[in-house]
Parts: C-alpha cells; sequence; structure tokens
C-alpha cells in the first residue's frame, strides 16, 4: 500500500467512525460515572448501582432500567477529562448524564479540570481534599480543612467505634455504600454536603480554596432519585 492510499484508508476509517457516532442515539436515563480513582469511588458507585438494580429489576411499570456505566481509570485531573472523551467517543450510546469523579489531592491542575470539563459539557463531581470527606458526612458533619490522609484517620475512628469488619477504613473496601449507608447514612451525607457547600460561591471562589468541600451529592441525589 503506498503512502497516499494509506492516509486515504486513514481517512475513510474517520468518516466511518464519526458516521457510526452520529447515528447513534441519546439514551435516556443513562449515566457515565468515570472516577479517579480505581477503588473506593467505582466501588461505591457499583453499590448504588446494585441497589437500583434490585430495586427496579423486577417493577414492571418502569419503561426503562437506568443505564449506569461505571469507569474507575486511575487518572487524575486532565488526564481523566480525555479519558473520559475516549469512553464517549467509543460507546454505543450516547449518554444523557456524564460524570467525572476526581479530588483536589496535591495536583495543580484541580481548578483547571473542573472548569474544562463544565466547558465540555460534563458534570465535576469534585472532592477538595478527598473521597473519603464525602464518605465521612455518612456519619457526621465536619467542616475541618483537613488533610486528605487525616480524613482516612477519622473513618478509621468511626469504623471503631461502629464495629465494622476489622476497625479499620480500606480503600478496597468492595461494599463500601452499604457500609457508609448502613452504619452512617446517604441521606445525612447528602445533607451535610448541601450544609457545606451552602458557603461556596462558584462565581468568587475556586475549588481548591474551598477545603473541605464536595460536589458528589449532587450525583448521588440524582441516582437516589430511581430509588425513591
Amino acid at each position: 500500500m503506498t503512502l497516499g492510499s494509506d492516509d486515504l484508508f486513514k481517512k475513510r476509517r474517520e468518516a466511518r467512525k464519526q458516521r457510526k457516532y452520529e447515528q447513534r442515539q441519546p439514551r435516556a436515563n443513562s449515566f457515565l460515572i468515570v472516577t479517579e480513582g480505581q477503588c473506593t469511588e467505582p466501588n461505591y458507585f457499583r453499590g448504588l448501582q446494585r441497589l437500583i438494580q434490585e430495586k427496579l429489576g423486577g417493577t414492571v411499570d418502569v419503561v426503562e432500567l437506568p443505564l449506569i456505566d461505571v469507569h474507575g481509570e486511575g487518572l487524575a485531573t486532565t488526564a481523566l477529562i480525555q479519558k473520559t472523551e475516549d469512553i464517549v467517543r467509543r460507546a454505543n450510546v450516547l449518554y444523557q448524564n456524564i460524570w467525572i469523579v476526581f479530588d483536589k489531592d496535591d495536583f495543580t491542575d484541580f481548578n483547571q479540570a473542573v472548569k474544562e470539563s463544565t466547558e465540555k459539557g460534563y458534570h465535576a463531581a469534585w472532592s477538595n481534599q478527598s473521597f473519603e470527606y464525602w464518605l465521612y458526612l455518612h456519619f457526621e458533619y465536619s467542616d475541618s480543612a483537613l488533610h486528605r490522609s487525616q480524613w482516612c484517620i477519622k473513618l478509621n475512628k468511626m469504623f471503631e467505634r461502629h464495629g465494622i469488619g476489622d476497625g479499620k477504613y480500606h480503600k478496597n473496601e468492595k461494599d463500601i455504600y452499604k457500609i457508609a449507608d448502613s452504619y452512617g447514612s446517604v441521606h445525612a451525607a447528602v445533607r451535610n454536603a448541601k450544609r457545606r457547600m451552602a458557603a461556596y460561591d462558584a462565581g468568587t471562589m475556586k475549588p481548591s480554596e474551598f477545603n473541605p468541600g464536595t460536589m458528589v451529592y449532587e450525583l448521588v441525589e440524582k441516582l437516589k432519585g430511581y430509588l425513591e
């Protein structure tokens, strides 16, 4: 194959991909959730996903079960947005709701990632400093500006107090949603997060400046709507 014909082949292949993308129909009640973490965050949302499927799976008056795809990518901030774009481009459906879940941690491009994801039409379920702050809100309210390692310590104490597992919080806990909702409360987490975020002004504050903070409650509230 000559160089010119090789270029023509590539152009035709890309054109076919574009036509296939344009022919896809939007899927109602569909969620793509792409998380920075590979364990805690995807395990949490998959736990909620299972609960929704269990409740609605045998319901005859539900026209269509919500499609919830969870991807734990192990990528940070702007790299996570690029990965999300790739997943969207390759998907067989047009997702109605696209959410990116990530933490501030020590990344300097945190604010840019929030801005860029919004500009692309995605929802940014960010946490400052970490997802563990969102988990802690299931048990108690706090507005203490702590390092992410300290939130893990506070969760350890909470797990010990309630006699959960071996009394320690583990990032790879598969049933983290069930644990957080059973020993704490997802309703309380949403309420506590709303209370904290009421002080956040997106027009004048950068997400990195609002510590602690979490927008995860917005995604959880939408998903929990299928259970209520």
